[in-house]
């Protein structure tokens, strides 16, 4: 869920008939009463099963249409305007109450991809390795935009790529198989290869590491 107006979800909105503090929740798709949305992505809903407009609307419905059903006290984000909503039963809408914290982290984990996807187009000329990483890094990034990034890595060949990609678990086995070659080529490029007992970096014609003493 990704928020325009994350100052919504800080909002804090007291139910008028209960006075306890109503829950975030997702709005439902379809606004029941003329078939459209509700204009926002969130709703302001008084879960408190003792609220007064809770309890007594079981009884108003069951007289009035002959079925099962309650209300709920409803406001929309930016309005303090009381609303009802007509729910089926108490569990309704307990299930698509927002993590708000959660949803804070997921759009700022978007906006970083978006703002790393823009950098793209100058990190190389700039070498600026920073963009490319946070792609490559990013499991929730889409993979369009991690093979960009991809890409750039092989025209940087920068040596200092190569500890976070090697201690990275990639749940795409393209891109591991896609990543591991191109450091092939940037060890290559650099004539430097993989100490296979410390892993450290160490030139390419060396008999023993530098780092572990081990003969190679």
């Amino acid at each position: 869920m990704f928020n325009s107006n994350l100052g919504h979800l800080d909002e804090v909105h007291i139910c008028p008939s209960c006075q306890t503090a109503m829950s975030c929740c997702e709005a439902p798709p379809v606004h029941v009463g003329d078939g459209l949305g509700w204009g926002s992505d969130v709703l302001f809903i008084c879960l408190n099963n003792e609220c007064p407009v809770f309890k007594k609307g079981w009884q108003h419905i069951e007289l009035q249409y002959g079925h099962k059903g309650s209300y709920r006290c409803m406001e929309l984000p930016g309005s303090n305007e009381q609303n009802v909503m007509m729910v089926a039963s108490e569990y309704a809408f307990t299930g698509s109450v927002i993590d708000i914290e959660a949803v804070k982290m997921q759009n700022a984990r978007y906006t970083k991809e978006q703002e790393a996807v823009a950098a793209l187009a100058t990190c190389v000329e700039s070498h600026n390795l920073e963009p490319i990483m946070t792609l490559i890094l990013d499991e929730s990034a889409s993979l369009a935009n991690r093979q960009k990034a991809v890409a750039c890595l092989k025209q940087l060949n920068d040596l200092s790529c190569i500890d976070a990609i090697r201690n990275h678990t990639f749940r795409d086995t393209s891109l591991t198989q896609e990543c591991g070659m191109i450091i092939s080529d940037i060890l290559k490029a650099h004539f430097k290869k993989e100490c296979p007992y410390c892993a450290e970096l160490i030139k390419a014609q060396a008999q023993k590491c530098q780092h572990c003493q081990t003969d190679l």
